[in-house]
């Protein structure tokens, strides 16, 4: 999987190298991280490419619709609210419901018309390119990006091989290829865009970080590092773990409880009474919002500088009062990838991708802040936007080629 990030991160660094050996180059850096959140995730999940990541292309329709979604979103809660209940009424007959959706006059059901028609029209396309590869036999399989080894053929596969009344559904497999998508491809963008910012804005900690990369490079002869080497690099795993700690591109989780339960308190609080509290009765249906930004910037955990940047914190041993917290989390104390039955499973996939593209583009380019103050709007997933009232991902940055350092 490695080698994959890294064709994918060679060929942006390829383009962003180009840029910025011309005078006062300046970058749109979260285009260009969705652009390769995409293109990572098409070929690594669904053995496909979409984009060619070079400055004289645009950008796949499949990715601008994916970052659509999340603002659209946010934006149509009070139709949401409207026609959810409507939904299952019209499953028998869709085109009735796609009919009366298309009589309302809003903008915001004409663009997600067309991120629904997008994400259907290629979704469905991968997964007839799969199955014909697969009919055709290993050859054909060979001849595929991935060579059949991403995860849409992997599920294919097995899909194929288990009983009639086991296997999924057409708009079953769908929808796992338009949720690998979805899941991906903004949270990566947002937390490296998030990274990029910060290097920008703490010069020595990317001039640190990039003396790292060249001196693991060296000890490589030149050649990217192999799984092992990239995930030993204990500056690049501080720059990335605090990141997701103080800024993690999801903010929140909504949990509804099924049924009656007494949840208990970590620290017991004062009644109106005065006397201490340490659980609350919840009665099911109970919509519960859980804070991960609130976990993993608590004081009493993190210390007195929760709310500062600082990757060093990493490279010493961690408060006690954290490790005794036992957060319930599956990432390193974290909240970020939320943890029990329902956590990321992707988080460790993610941590490999998010530092083979920080490997491959450090070491040669450096970022700087741009002319317009950036805004970060959290919404379902953290984005960056140069109008606080605009909700369109925007972050200009400047860019530098600064050469490979002497050998």
């Amino acid at each position: 999987m490695v080698n994959i990030f890294y064709e994918v991160s060679h060929r942006l660094h390829a383009t962003l190298q180009d840029l910025a050996k011309r005078d006062n180059q300046q970058v749109d850096v979260v285009v260009w991280m969705s652009r390769l959140a995409l293109e990572l995730i098409a070929q690594s999940g669904l053995g496909c490419s979409f984009d060619t990541l070079t400055a004289d292309t645009q950008a796949h329709p499949f990715g601008i619709a994916a970052k659509m979604l999340l603002p659209l979103s946010s934006n149509m809660s009070p139709l949401r609210r409207l026609f959810t209940p409507l939904v299952g009424k019209f499953e028998r007959w869709p085109r009735l419901g796609r009919f009366l959706i298309s009589m309302v006059p809003t903008k915001s059901i004409t663009d997600l018309t067309f991120v629904v028609d997008t994400m259907n029209k290629t979704g469905v396309e991968v997964i007839e390119s799969k199955k014909a590869a697969i009919a055709a036999g290993d050859e054909a399989i060979k001849e595929q990006v991935g060579q059949g080894k991403d995860l849409i053929s992997a599920l294919l596969r097995a899909n194929m091989l288990a009983p009639e009344h086991e296997r999924l559904r057409e708009h079953e497999l769908l929808t796992h290829v338009t949720g690998l998508v979805f899941a991906a491809v903004d949270t990566t963008s947002s937390a490296l865009s998030r990274i990029l910012y910060l290097l920008a804005t703490h010069k020595d900690v990317q001039e640190n970080l990039r003396q790292e990369v060249r001196n693991a490079r060296k000890e490589c002869d030149g050649q990217d590092l192999n799984h092992d080497k990239l995930l030993a690099l204990p500056y690049l795993d501080a720059v990335c773990r605090e990141t997701l700690r103080l800024y993690a591109p999801v903010t929140k989780v909504d949990r509804v409880t099924t049924a009656d339960i007494i949840l208990p308190l970590s620290v017991p609080v004062k009644g109106i009474n005065g006397e201490d509290i340490d659980s609350l009765s919840v009665p099911k249906g109970t919509h519960i919002i859980v804070s991960i930004l609130g976990s993993n910037r608590n004081p009493a955990l993190w210390g007195l500088d929760a709310l500062e940047w600082k990757p060093e914190r990493w490279l010493k041993p961690l408060p006690e009062t954290l490790i005794k917290a036992r957060v319930p989390g599956i990432y390193s104390h974290l909240m970020t990838f939320i943890g029990g039955s329902r956590s990321c499973i992707g988080f460790k996939f993610s941590q490999l991708e998010m530092k083979s593209v920080l490997a491959t583009l450090l070491e040669d380019i450096e970022f700087s802040v741009g002319d317009k103050l950036i805004h970060w709007h959290m919404g379902m997933v953290a984005t960056p936007t140069t109008d606080i009232n605009s909700v369109a991902p925007t972050m200009p940055m400047k860019i530098r080629y600064i050469g490979k350092g002497s050998d």
